[in-house]
């Protein structure tokens, strides 16, 4: 009698571990339905009856979202619920690939914005008008074409010289180039620095990015800290399962 009555006040309702978390009890149940939870056992009225296992898997799942997203928090528990740990660790390891991935594009970035330096001697600042893309691309040691092809993706955006339809660059455009340059030397591709260039343009040229790079240097170690946190969590489930 003694292990019954322990049985029983091991049973968790749905506003137990909603309560927790702060969840609603049709989160919880939601859960449950999408392999989160393992299964609850049901009274004979039909009541789910969960165990503090399944409170342990929830923290477990909470832990996860801020570290690896909703969508991959779910593949790893419904992984480990139907007993598959070895998926649950090849997403868990992509995760880290991508936020390695993610800590060498910062860190790229950042060399580029320090390498643009100060302007050239052959920029419009200094030739006392826009540059041709003849003498810029010269001064990148690059070829026109490249030029034509970066405008093409919207990485630079020269104006037309209305009486000759000539490309014209001004301190902006050849800003973009430079930028686009010091990138492209980086390995990155061309999908990949239109949203920086484009971040640029609207902080009105490269200092007042400083602000966005701390905050996105806060968000890595942030992410970072978090799969700390949901790994610890997981293996607390991970040996808390029969």
């Amino acid at each position: 009698m003694g292990k019954k009555l322990q049985t029983e006040e091991r049973r968790l309702r749905p506003v137990d571990l909603a309560r927790e978390h702060g969840l609603s009890t049709q989160a919880v149940r939601n859960y449950e339905e999408a392999g989160v939870l393992p299964p609850a056992a049901r009274s004979p009225h039909g009541y789910r009856a969960y165990t503090p296992l399944h409170a342990t898997a929830l923290r477990a799942f909470l832990a996860l979202v801020p570290a690896h997203g909703h969508r991959t928090a779910t593949a790893v528990l419904r992984a480990v619920n139907e007993d598959v740990p070895e998926e649950a660790f090849r997403l868990i390891d992509g995760s880290h690939v991508q936020l390695l991935e993610d800590r060498r594009t910062l860190d790229a970035v950042e060399r580029a914005l320090r390498d643009l330096g100060p302007l050239p001697a052959d920029t419009p600042d200094t030739l006392g008008g826009p540059l041709l893309i003849g003498p810029l691309a010269h001064s990148l040691g690059l070829r026109p074409a490249t030029l034509r092809t970066w405008e093409r993706a919207g990485l630079v955006r020269p104006r037309r010289d209305p009486a000759t339809g000539y490309r014209v660059y001004d301190a902006e455009a050849v800003r973009d180039a430079r930028l686009t340059h010091q990138l492209r030397r980086g390995g990155h591709l061309l999908e990949q620095i239109a949203p920086l260039v484009e971040q640029v343009r609207a902080a009105g040229g490269t200092a007042p990015l400083e602000a966005a790079l701390r905050d996105w240097h806060a968000r890595l170690a942030a992410r970072g800290r978090a799969m700390l946190a949901g790994a610890a969590a997981l293996d607390a489930y991970l040996r808390a399962r029969p």
